[in-house]
């Protein structure tokens, strides 16, 4: 369902990025146009730690991804995530979701996964309550999307949940 990105993912994933470019732009910040090329994707496969490729029948169907990830007393990192226009709708992030839940309270041993979305984006929203996150509330102005400052309902999952 999930697998690591390695730097050989970087071409499938700049063409999936480029073909979602129009679908994700109402739901994720702005980039440059340097940043769909094979070259930029490369780069962030290698830096990034826990970058993840949502499989579809044997194919990349979108990303899952823990950043901010803190240890010592906090054990927490924030979760984001996104699927192919074409295959959305499926239940993919949310088999997504649950496999990155399991590693990130298995494997990693965190405590808490945080996880934002629009306050609109519905179908965010259930895939994180199917998974059981809770709505601990809202972030007014959270990120810039799409040139704006958006407010966003923020979800919190531990591991005793």
């Amino acid at each position: 369902m999930i697998r690591r990105l390695v730097p050989d993912d970087a071409e499938e994933l700049a063409r999936l990025l480029s073909a979602n470019r129009a679908f994700l732009a109402p739901y994720s910040p702005e980039r440059p146009d340097e940043f769909l090329t094979v070259d930029v994707q490369r780069e962030r496969l290698v830096a990034a730690e826990h970058l993840f490729g949502i499989i579809d029948e044997g194919t990349l169907a979108g990303t899952i991804a823990l950043s901010n990830v803190v240890r010592d007393a906090f054990q927490s990192a924030s979760l984001g995530y996104w699927i192919d226009s074409e295959r959305n709708g499926r239940g993919l992030a949310t088999r997504g979701v649950a496999a990155m839940v399991e590693l990130a309270f298995g494997e990693l041993g965190l405590h808490r996964l945080e996880a934002a979305t629009l306050v609109d984006n519905i179908a965010s929203i259930r895939v994180l309550e199917k998974n059981r996150f809770a709505r601990i509330g809202i972030a007014p102005h959270y990120l810039r999307i799409a040139g704006e400052w958006r407010d966003h309902v923020l979800f919190q999952r531990t591991v005793e949940d």
